[in-house]
């Protein structure tokens, strides 16, 4: 299923300037394209666009221990509220853990490398207010959190 993501700003990788105007097609778990919204709805037009206050870019890549919670299925659930979407292996170490990052699309990286939204890759997106919290998590193009 195809999907357009816009944003009020879109920013390719962290560290770049965010750019008005932007949007990201994915297609199940890819990312099929980034570019102008008006392009991408006039060559989608049948496509539901999602439509996000504040500034998309590529989920996270979670630093550190993952946040304590009574559940490994807690744990990662609080990773989608941060704007995580992908893990080092070596956070995810213990069975029960990693069986529940894997379950629910968290990529676990043995090599970690910085995020990107690319065409071809992975449809990892998150939106972020301007205070920096996360209003939503997109993981291998499944809506994972939305604040409310």
């Amino acid at each position: 299923m195809r999907t357009i993501h816009a944003a009020t700003l879109l920013r390719r990788a962290p560290d770049d300037e965010p750019v008005a105007g932007l949007a990201v097609l994915v297609t199940d778990d890819r990312i099929e394209a980034c570019g102008p919204l008006n392009e991408l709805t006039q060559a989608y037009p049948q496509v539901r666009v999602r439509r996000w206050a504040g500034t998309l870019g590529p989920a996270l890549l979670h630093d550190g221990p993952l946040p304590a919670a009574p559940s490994p299925r807690e744990r990662v659930h609080a990773l989608f509220r941060a704007g995580v979407g992908a893990v080092p292996a070596a956070e995810v170490a213990d069975p029960e853990l990693y069986a529940a990052a894997v379950r629910n699309h968290v990529a676990v990286l043995d090599v970690p490398r910085p995020p990107v939204l690319t065409p071809g890759g992975r449809a990892d997106l998150a939106v972020f207010a301007g205070d920096g919290s996360c209003l939503a998590t997109v993981v291998a193009g499944r809506l994972v959190h939305r604040r409310a």
